[in-house]
């Protein structure tokens, strides 16, 4: 009998790609295919996002092309945030299989399993387990990405995540110190902190600095990434732990607005002046440490002036990248009975903005390192070249096509390529 197919579509955050590459595992070590999203399947499971109104547009673009794709016996499985926000909507579809909740994610192996032996389960009867997620071997990035936290208690004035992921929780220390270790026996070797607000990490009191001495201490060649973390729970201490060759220096670090008036209406914890303070603090000790950021524009009641405040503020840092948000208003959020609604037509005029700045920002950036030395994880070769990541996080395309995939090389940057991404050109260095 031929195995059955299964294909994979992801919306959103890292930590949603990351539990999709532990279902992919799941689903390879049973025995079904692998296919890419768009070709035939027998079974289309889409993990959505609903951060904005956009992100919900996009996961039902998703939903709808899975259905159009599925054959007559074909499953479509709809799980990740859109299923909290948008639950009723989604059961009563009658093209969509199997609707499953954020707890009950990693257990969907065992609902399509039972599915095809003829068992009748309802996703409600699967077991609920946040961190239940199987170490990455199969997935479709070559990092590991290490679930250690889940949902948030922020509840910033614009934000639906407290509502679709939960009340903040911590995984254990030792289930996570086990992950890296598991994943380090197969062969991993980067690997990638995530959670929805990580740095709120606390359990049993070992806090996220804690956890991160525990992580470093551990023996093997390896490098750990943070991923998008909250400006705050900054110590000079905390600073002192990027000495460690093991942990990369990049921080994907949230400011959203430039304008304290805004950052208060927004219910953000920190200032200016303190964001301001955590990239000095690095900047003094670690010259071109990598900040990439995430900003909104077109808040309720932004002016004129906020808005030029957050361009002079992004401009005073020079993050290498922005993810630029235009403000979607979501019901159930203190933001959505604000007055004084930006216009479409002005939030687009201000993301194009950003958009240009980040730009220009990113060409300099990457300039930098012109004729200095990087050492690139590679993930994959491709026409000639070798291309990974480089300990800054930046993109680079190394002129050798034979050079082993998941592995450490240093090389010597030599220019920066006129595209989107502004790829970083380099030679191996062979030591």
């Amino acid at each position: 009998m031929k195995p059955k197919k299964v294909a994979f579509k992801t919306l959103g955050c890292r930590l949603n790609q990351l539990e999709t590459d532990s279902l992919v595992t799941d689903f390879h070590n049973a025995g079904y295919e692998i296919v890419e999203y768009g070709k035939p399947a027998d079974v289309y499971i889409i993990n959505t996002c609903t951060v904005t109104n956009q992100s919900d547009q996009k996961s039902k673009h998703s939903i709808n092309y899975s259905v159009r794709s599925s054959g007559e016996n074909a499953l479509v499985v709809v799980t990740g945030c859109m299923v909290t926000s948008q639950k009723e909507y989604l059961e009563n579809r009658d093209d969509i299989t199997y609707v499953v909740d954020n707890p009950r994610k990693s257990s969907v192996l065992s609902l399509i399993d039972s599915h095809f032996k003829g068992e009748i389960v309802h996703p409600s009867a699967l077991k609920q387990d946040l961190f239940n997620f199987s170490v990455v071997e199969k997935g479709f990035h070559t990092r590991s990405a290490i679930k250690i936290q889940d949902g948030c208690d922020n509840f910033c004035s614009y934000c639906i995540v407290p509502r679709v992921r939960g009340r903040a929780v911590s995984r254990p220390v030792k289930d996570i110190l086990d992950n890296i270790r598991e994943s380090l026996d197969i062969g991993k070797k980067e690997m990638v902190l995530t959670g929805v607000n990580i740095s709120r990490y606390n359990h049993n009191g070992v806090t996220f600095k804690g956890l991160l001495e525990k992580i470093l201490a551990l023996s093997g060649d390896f490098r750990v990434r943070i991923s998008s973390i909250e400006p705050d729970g900054f110590t000079e201490k905390f600073i002192e732990l990027f000495e460690n060759p093991k942990l990369c220096p990049h921080l994907h670090l949230c400011l959203q607005s430039g304008s304290d008036k805004v950052l208060l209406q927004m219910r953000r914890f920190y200032s200016i002046q303190q964001f301001l303070g955590i990239i000095e603090q690095f900047r003094s000790r670690f010259n071109r440490f990598n900040f990439t950021t995430d900003v909104i524009v077109g808040f309720p009641g932004e002016t004129d002036e906020d808005f030029y405040k957050t361009c002079e503020v992004i401009r005073q840092v020079g993050f290498s990248h922005i993810h630029t948000f235009k403000y979607s208003e979501r019901n159930g959020t203190r933001a959505a009975r604000m007055d004084n609604k930006i216009p479409g037509r002005l939030k687009n005029e201000r993301s194009e903005i950003v958009r240009q700045i980040a730009e220009e920002m990113k060409l300099t950036y990457r300039k930098s390192f012109i004729g200095d030395i990087q050492t690139v994880l590679t993930e994959r070769r491709y026409k000639g070249i070798t291309k990974g990541y480089g300990e800054h996080f930046i993109p680079v395309e190394i002129d050798n096509n034979s050079l082993e995939r998941n592995s450490f090389y240093k090389v010597k940057v030599t220019d920066v390529l006129d595209d989107e991404e502004r790829t970083i050109l380099a030679s191996p260095i062979f030591l």
